[in-house]
């Protein structure tokens, strides 16, 4: 065995309390290198003698590792554990103190989970892993109420730019609820909703009002109280990274200067507030000077930013928040911000914008879940750009889903595009088999999945402004065929518990082939799911196990013996397979 790449560490995505009961403990091994791995475990305060063993499972693999996992229930909530790797004749311990062929014999230098303490658990929201959701850019969506159209607005479907404007609120969306409730989603997350003045909301001047040409905030809570009538939940998102530049605070920073008594409230380098050969002199998004970075450790920011984070649940009843610019956020604000949400909702979620590995910020502390873009990465190269083949992209999956508690997989924000990107079907340059394929697993996958406004009709768009087109009211511009497949299959995941939360594993993904095929399980369905990314119709030979299955998209029935059984996949196509019996 390869004993520089067996890996456990004793916290965080490697043993943690999956539930008040369960201890989910994990080690890395090369790929390939170990036959049998098993946990030896028990109660440190019992005798050695009376230590369990408990064989692991491979649940998951990539191009240089395989990942291992139990899930053990200790009696008196205390735990001393090692790992026995096999390897032929060849017996490997892992122990805190050690690595080597020594057979342990007392509990000190053991791994140890101290106490599964049941505050300590990290549980998010248990309605996310069963919500779709719905991304919104309330500009674009629909004009429910000309009345608060701003000055210059444009006729609806123009082309976008980066500054104009076409008439989209809150009254739009509230008109448009049965559209929504159709298509099967049970969650909206919407981007900036709060006074500003751009079209996109994210440079806030007034976080406590709706911005008037969406409406009011009374036209807020009448939007989530008929969204919640529906079953829909409401995800709101919340700039408190910076502000904009017409914030009052701001706005006396730049006719005072030092002397204001909001000086502190933002990073400032020197005065007065200007930008030098492109670089403004006080901190901000991105070097844009219209969006000043707030100080989060001053008190008077942290309180203000705090009561708004209350007020809207509180007072409008929404059901979480979405953290834009997260990661640029002190942690220390961000575990206030999680006990004041959570003290007024406890079932708040709490999602925040990540671009890369964020372990730091769940740990049951901070945010519920991240926006998964490594995911969205991985299924574009894929199903989209086919730049890697079956094997690379289980390796990038079972990573993605080792990297994290499994409680945080359930709840993770999968989604393929969003306003900052360019639109789905432009990204398959139009070719809807593929887009098909991209959604279906996203809607198949481990987490919650998000599609953004006007994907399920074929809207299309490339980089912002032009990912941000209106949404078309006239049916004779929608592509019904697509929009029938997504309400099947969001249907199809609401109808089986096994494709939100039940086990995943590759049944078929190999090098140098562009097919797979993967099963969703749990204790009521099973599902088989088989995909041709190739522009050629293919067979794929695969096991299942013996039964009666019926492919949900066409209706055809297989009978498995337990042997490998051929299937027809026509170009860039899938097959939902699910055991019937």
């Amino acid at each position: 065995m390869l004993l520089e790449a067996i890996y456990h560490r004793p916290k965080q995505n490697w043993a943690y309390a999956y539930d008040e009961t369960t201890i989910h403990l994990r080690i890395r091994t090369k790929r390939n290198d170990v036959e049998r791995a098993e946990v030896v475990y028990g109660d440190k305060y019992l005798p050695w003698d009376q230590m369990m063993t408990k064989d692991m499972r491979i649940v998951g693999h990539d191009e240089l590792f395989d990942y291992w996992q139990a899930e053990v229930q200790p009696k008196y909530r205390r735990l001393s554990y090692g790992f026995k790797l096999h390897q032929g004749k060849e017996i490997i311990w892992l122990t805190e103190r050690s690595l080597g062929t020594q057979t342990p014999t007392g509990h000190l230098g053991n791994f140890e989970f101290p106490f599964l303490n049941p505050v300590d658990v990290f549980a998010p929201p248990a309605w996310v892993k069963d919500a779709v959701f719905y991304q919104i850019f309330p500009e674009r969506f629909a004009n429910g109420d000309p009345s608060n159209d701003p000055e210059g607005v444009e006729p609806w479907g123009g082309k976008p730019t980066p500054s104009n404007f076409f008439g989209g609120d809150l009254q739009g969306v509230i008109d448009h609820l049965e559209y929504i409730q159709k298509l099967g989603v049970n969650a909206i997350y919407f981007t900036p909703v709060f006074e500003a003045t751009t079209n996109h909301k994210y440079d806030t001047q007034d976080y406590m009002k709706v911005d008037p040409h969406f409406g009011t905030n009374e036209t807020l809570k009448e939007l989530v109280q008929q969204c919640h009538a529906r079953g829909i939940r409401v995800l709101l998102d919340a700039v408190f990274n910076h502000s904009g530049r017409t914030f009052a605070p701001f706005l006396d920073v730049v006719e005072k200067g030092a002397d204001s008594p909001y000086a502190d409230w933002f990073y400032v380098r020197e005065y007065p507030l200007t930008v030098v050969e492109g670089v403004p002199t006080y901190e901000t998004f991105a070097f844009e000077p219209k969006m000043p970075k707030l100080n989060t450790e001053h008190p008077e920011v942290k309180k203000y930013l705090l009561d708004v984070a209350k007020y809207w649940i509180d007072e409008v009843g929404i059901d979480g928040w979405r953290l834009d610019v997260a990661n640029e956020v002190d942690h220390a604000f961000w575990r206030e911000f999680r006990k004041v949400v959570k003290s007024v909702n406890p079932e708040a979620y709490i999602l925040g914008e990540l671009f890369h590995e964020g372990m730091m910020w769940l740990q049951g502390d901070q945010f519920d879940a991240l926006m998964n873009y490594p995911f969205t990465g991985a299924v574009l190269d894929f199903f989209v750009n086919e730049s890697t083949d079956g094997a690379q992209f289980a390796g990038k999956m079972y990573g993605q889903l080792f990297r994290y508690p499994h409680q945080a997989n359930e709840v993770t924000f999968n989604l393929l595009d969003s306003h900052d990107t360019e639109r789905l079907l432009t990204l398959c340059k139009g070719d809807v088999r593929k887009m098909k394929l991209a959604a279906l697993f996203q809607l198949t996958f481990l987490g919650t999945p998000c599609i953004y406004y006007g994907d399920e009709i074929g809207l299309t768009g490339s980089h912002d402004p032009n990912c941000r087109k209106c949404m078309p009211w006239d049916e004779a511009e929608y592509d019904m065929d697509l929009l029938s497949f997504y309400q099947q299959t969001i249907a199809l995941r609401h109808q089986y518990s096994a494709l939100r939360s039940g086990d995943f594993r590759f049944l078929y993904a190999k090098e140098g082939d562009s097919r797979i095929a993967y099963e969703r399980q749990d204790a009521d369905s099973t599902f088989a799911i088989l995909m041709n990314v190739d522009k050629r119709a293919r067979s794929m030979t695969i096991k299942l196990p013996a039964g009666e299955w019926q492919d949900e998209v066409t209706g055809v029935r297989y009978t498995s013996t337990g042997k490998s059984l051929k299937f027809p996949l026509a170009a860039y196509g899938a097959m939902v397979l699910r055991k019937i019996m």
